[in-house]
């Protein structure tokens, strides 16, 4: 499905979450790090794609934290047994063998650590 450029954009203009602040300042750190990086909406919330393939994706969660899931597509992919991703910054919880969860507890929080995770999307949508 082609992205639509402004369908994030519809969709925060509408969103009501403590975070709300947050989650643009990722969003801008994110797109601006990387011009092969795309968003939609996934999820009920923004999705960042890479080659057409969904790859990181916000969880807003009900009160003041939000999550950035790291996942390599909807359904599990063939090759996932034997998928290994370092995570450098020590941020990512593991859900599974290739989908990792970065959270976030307060605005303090994301920027505290929005450059890592920045660098943590730009290695994830290459593995």
């Amino acid at each position: 499905m082609p992205n639509d450029p402004g369908e994030v954009d519809r969709f925060m203009a509408t969103l009501q979450h403590p975070l709300k602040e947050g989650v643009e300042q990722l969003r801008t750190a994110i797109l601006a790090s990387n011009p092969e990086i795309t968003e939609r909406v996934k999820w009920n919330a923004p999705s960042f794609c890479y080659g057409g393939t969904d790859r990181v994706t916000f969880l807003l969660r009900p009160g003041d934290r939000l999550q950035l899931v790291f996942h390599r597509g909807a359904k599990v992919r063939d090759d996932s047994a034997g998928f290994i991703f370092h995570d450098p910054t020590g941020l990512m919880t593991w859900q599974a063998s290739d989908r990792g969860v970065v959270s976030f507890t307060g605005l303090e929080d994301v920027e505290s650590k929005k450059a890592a995770v920045v660098s943590l999307v730009n290695e994830w949508v290459l593995a």
